[in-house]
């Protein structure tokens, strides 16, 4: 009930102040599309798809070998001794341990990448609808997903996608 009452009179006071300044002007913004079909966002993606791919298949195949080496192992059990199977038992025990590590750190710096890219890109959208806000006489910028409907003619997206084409074309991508 104590956020309804709290709804009721924000909304009212929006429709005030919309009424009161008729020269106000609200846009919508999809940020979502912003950093998707932007140029250096489309670039990001694909390196980071390119990453990710390239190591899941490493994973596989040293998975694989590892399988490999366990049922090579498992195998061999009859045949080695006691002191000899638990020397080569721990020493792929090792091995997946280590297996494990790498794997996780390569999806955790993937990761990292990521949330690195997507800050670089907000930063550098928010530079650029910061312009467009002054050029334009913006009142307020709503995020698209936030809205239910309206005029289509207040999206900005596609025009700001545009500027972050020209203006930042590419990440600088490691």
């Amino acid at each position: 009930m104590k956020y309804f009452v709290k709804f009721v009179v924000v909304t009212l006071f929006v429709l005030i102040c919309t009424d009161t300044f008729a020269e106000q002007k609200i846009v919508v913004l999809d940020l979502k599309v912003v950093l998707n079909n932007s140029k250096a966002g489309k670039g990001a993606q694909d390196f980071l798809k390119k990453s990710f791919t390239e190591n899941t298949k490493k994973f596989a195949d040293m998975e694989k070998e590892l399988k490999k080496e366990e049922t090579d192992l498992l195998s061999k059990k009859t045949v080695l001794s006691k002191e000899e199977y638990t020397k080569k038992s721990d020493s792929l025990r090792k091995k997946v341990i280590d297996y494990q590590s790498q794997r996780r750190s390569s999806l955790d710096k993937i990761a990292t990448q990521r949330t690195k890219y997507r800050e670089t890109l907000i930063k550098e959208t928010d530079k650029i609808l910061k312009a467009y806000i002054k050029e334009n006489n913006i009142t307020l910028v709503i995020e698209k997903k936030g809205t239910l409907g309206g005029n289509p003619a207040n999206d900005i997206t596609p025009i700001i996608v545009e500027k972050l084409n020209k203006e930042f074309p590419a990440l600088n991508l490691k």
